[in-house]
């Protein structure tokens, strides 16, 4: 039997997140002890990453961000991702792995690194066309 998606490509990936993380982060916890205490979860790399590129860091958030890029993606091939097809930003918990990919790509801008500017966008245009916009790199 032949599903839907198989037709369509492959099925979104929803990433089951990390609860315990996203609720200390919700609590105003420091994202260092965050990201300390959960290395896994790219949500407290995508804070950390945005914060330095708030304090305009791009060297300390290029870092913040390409890691929580690559725990991200450790997760989404955990999750049957193969380096293409759909993830969502609709789903709250992708949402953590696509604000690393937006905040690397910020970075690498601001540094003058255009080819990994240029693939992060187009990374997040393959995952999902709303999420650049979503993100503010329209």
């Amino acid at each position: 039997m032949t599903r839907m998606g198989d037709l369509l490509g492959p099925d979104p990936v929803l990433l089951p997140g990390d609860p315990a993380a996203e609720a200390e982060l919700a609590a105003d916890e420091n994202p260092a002890i965050v990201a300390a205490a959960h290395p896994s979860a790219s949500i407290a790399w995508a804070v950390l990453a945005e914060d330095a590129l708030a304090d305009d860091k791009a060297i300390t958030a290029y870092a913040y961000a390409r890691t929580g890029y690559h725990r991200g993606l450790d997760q989404l091939r955990r999750n049957g991702w193969k380096g293409f097809g759909p993830v969502p930003y609709g789903h709250e918990a992708n949402r953590g792995f696509l604000r690393c990919v937006a905040a690397l790509a910020r970075a690498a801008d601001q540094i003058g690194e255009t080819d990994e500017y240029q693939r992060c966008v187009d990374l997040l245009d393959d995952c999902d066309p709303a999420a650049r916009p979503a993100l503010g790199l329209g």
